[in-house]
């Protein structure tokens, strides 16, 4: 299996080539694996790599290996880190879309329309006005309050949940899973 001829080898490589081992008390034993030394391409480089004998062909189309495994445990508080940082990424998102959706309609001149229509109507709308009960701080500032009650809420419920499964898998062993190798 090696490149070297046999005069260059260590004693113990020898040794191991031809299947003998040295007992504890000194004598050599010969092992039941046979090794097979195929011819290198070139014998003058030490470092020349051996050749490896063809594989026999396999018979039939090659299978997928399959794996069963079973997720019993889920740990508590990566799964609280993990909904943590989600929920605060989806809270960014919130208050970003909605950020966008009310200068599109201020661009629009929805405001200022609905005002208009409320005071056609012959009501008076001195003391009221759209336009500053739907301004941007105010809406933005709701939705900022509304994204941090959602982040602490789903951070909780994720950890009671995770919690949960634990025990529930406790008891039924869990989920299990067939991963393939397609």
């Amino acid at each position: 299996m090696s490149a070297y001829d046999e005069d260059d080898m260590p004693e113990a490589v020898r040794s191991s080539m031809s299947g003998e081992h040295a007992a504890s008390n000194g004598r050599s034993i010969r092992s039941s694996v046979d090794h097979q030394v195929f011819p290198t391409q070139s014998r003058q480089s030490p470092r020349s790599t051996p050749t490896v004998a063809p594989r026999r062909a396999r018979r039939g189309a090659p299978r997928a290996r399959r794996m069963s495994l079973s997720l019993t445990k889920v740990d508590i508080w990566s799964m609280a880190r993990v909904t943590f940082l989600l929920s605060v990424a989806g809270g960014i998102i919130q208050i970003v879309a909605v950020a966008v959706v009310w200068l599109v309609l201020n661009a629009m001149g929805l405001f200022s329309q609905i005002d208009q229509i409320v005071s056609s109507t012959g009501l008076d709308t001195s003391s009221f006005n759209l336009s500053d009960v739907f301004s941007m701080s105010t809406i933005l500032s709701a939705v900022t309050i509304f994204s941090v009650m959602e982040v602490v809420l789903f951070t909780i419920l994720a950890a009671i949940g995770a919690l949960l499964y634990n025990v529930v898998a406790a008891l039924v062993g869990g989920v299990h899973v067939v991963l393939g190798d397609d």
